[in-house]
């Protein structure tokens, strides 16, 4: 079976290749993003693999149906960026991978949470410019803190356990309640006493129409003075002009985000040499109490074999007709 790879960059060459042990895949890869731009290079594959920024929209999709790819493979959870409705009326199986290590997200937005509060990274900084001083690096304690989680999926879920290893006080919203973490001592609630009893807020939630600018100026002011807000699942989770807003009033005490609304533009690129014209992150990074990384919570080892596994066997299941096996592959 062919596939063609979008957004790809080395190490989705690497893990790819490094899975595909009995070759029964040919892949082509292609760093651009898949667009009404490039879409008309897919020739002769039986499907294309996209990642979170791909725009998989009604035109994509007629022009790959006519091209004969009958698979359109997410290496994600979130698929908020494929016209699904066209999908199925062109006849193209969707499939994505639900759960890739999540463990891998849980722990990466707790570790923004640790160096925002204890401001490690401005330390290691200091440090090497052999400043010694602790002014400014004052953080709180963890342990005792509410914090709110919204979105108790396998990563949420993941979330919560490692925040009742550190002594917190678990707040939840889900459209479903998970017994199991219930059992344990997470309370399940309203998002409104989410928003206003939380001395961090973490957003664990995919992206839909109903919870697009979830993070909003009518929810900012639900909340507490100084609050903690983490956001490794969609950057349009948040309205980033109301949160700059109470960056600059301080009702936000600091704001860590993995991802970022006009990221496709942006992340998974060095931009080092070039102008930023977005004007909007460049505000953003200009706060001394913000920290982002660019969509970088997924990236670890177990992670990204899991993704290539799940992928392939998805599209392998799909090609020769069977049921996907993973579960809540199939869209």
């Amino acid at each position: 079976m062919r596939i063609a790879f979008f957004s790809t960059q080395p190490y989705d060459r690497d893990f790819f290749q490094l899975v595909n042990t009995d070759g029964l895949f040919s892949f082509e890869f292609y760093d651009t993003h898949l667009g009404p731009h490039i879409v008309n290079v897919v020739d002769n594959v039986d499907a294309v693999c996209v990642f979170v920024n791909d725009k998989v929209t009604r035109e994509v999709i007629a022009i790959l149906a006519a091209k004969g790819v009958k698979i359109i493979a997410l290496r994600c959870a979130g698929f908020n960026n494929v016209d699904l409705e066209a999908a199925h009326e062109y006849g193209l199986s969707v499939c994505r991978v639900p759960a890739y290590s999540p463990e891998a997200v849980a722990e990466h937005a707790f570790a923004m949470l640790l160096t925002l509060n204890r401001k490690t990274h401005k330390a290691y900084n200091r440090v090497r410019e052999q400043n010694f001083s602790l002014q400014g690096l004052l953080g709180f304690n963890l342990y005792g803190k509410t914090i709110g989680v919204i979105g108790t999926g396998q990563i949420g879920k993941a979330f919560c356990k490692i925040a009742l290893g550190f002594g917190c006080r678990i707040l939840a919203y889900d459209l479903y309640i998970d017994e199991h973490l219930s059992a344990q001592g997470v309370t399940y609630t309203s998002l409104e006493e989410v928003y206003a009893e939380s001395d961090i807020i973490s957003l664990h939630c995919p992206l839909t129409p109903e919870n697009r600018y979830l993070i909003n100026e009518v929810a900012l002011k639900q909340m507490k003075n100084g609050v903690t807000l983490i956001n490794t699942s969609r950057g349009a989770l948040i309205n980033t002009n109301a949160v700059i807003e109470g960056l600059k009033t301080k009702k936000i005490g600091a704001l860590g985000i993995d991802v970022y609304e006009q990221e496709e533009k942006i992340f998974f690129k060095d931009l080092s040499g070039t102008i930023i014209e977005d004007d909007v992150l460049q505000r953003l990074m200009s706060f001394p109490n913000v920290l982002i990384t660019a969509h970088q919570a997924f990236f670890t080892e177990e992670a990204l074999t899991q993704i290539a596994e799940t992928t392939l066997l998805n599209v392998r299941e799909l090609g020769n007709g069977q049921s996907v096996s993973t579960p809540n592959a199939l869209l």
